[in-house]
């Protein structure tokens, strides 16, 4: 974590790019891989647009109620850090398995935890630190209705 995220308005990241993959494992039945892995480092896990507004996100496990910052990879801040100076949306999804609870962590919250570590701070995010209007519960087990957040986020930033 040396580097610090950018500033200034720089050129977005191509993300019209796949990103190449090595196949382990083939069904030659039915002609798919099943086991494979990245060659190179991705970026984000979504890139998008919701209602017309670009947003990009990466998800995140955790099982405790600490999140280690090196789950978030300094490439990611570097590309999440250009997304928002192109007027985007980028956040962090943050599942806590133990609790059965999702955490929108918004690129502002994201940049204070990460500014501190590099600042020799804590490496790590303690649960108590997040913003409780923030926390969702999987809808069906599965649904994660992050539209509500991204709302939020806006409202958030209109007022700042």
């Amino acid at each position: 974590m040396d580097q610090r995220p950018l500033s200034g308005k720089g050129t977005c990241p191509d993300s019209e790019d796949t990103d190449p993959i090595t196949p382990v494992r083939m069904d030659a039945d039915h002609k798919q891989i099943t086991l494979a892995y990245f060659e190179k480092r991705s970026t984000v896990d979504y890139i998008g647009a919701v209602q017309g507004i670009p947003v990009c996100f990466d998800a995140k496990e955790c099982v405790a109620d600490t999140f280690p910052l090196h789950n978030i990879h300094e490439h990611q801040i570097t590309f999440m850090t250009q997304f928002e100076h192109q007027d985007g949306i980028a956040f962090i999804l943050i599942y806590y398995s133990e609790r059965n609870e999702l955490y929108y962590m918004r690129f502002e919250e994201m940049i204070r935890f990460w500014n501190r570590a590099c600042d020799g701070g804590r490496k790590s995010i303690r649960y108590e630190e997040l913003d409780p209007r923030f926390f969702m519960k999987p809808k069906n087990g599965y649904y994660i209705p992050y539209l509500d957040f991204i709302n939020l986020d806006l409202e958030l930033r209109e007022e700042a």
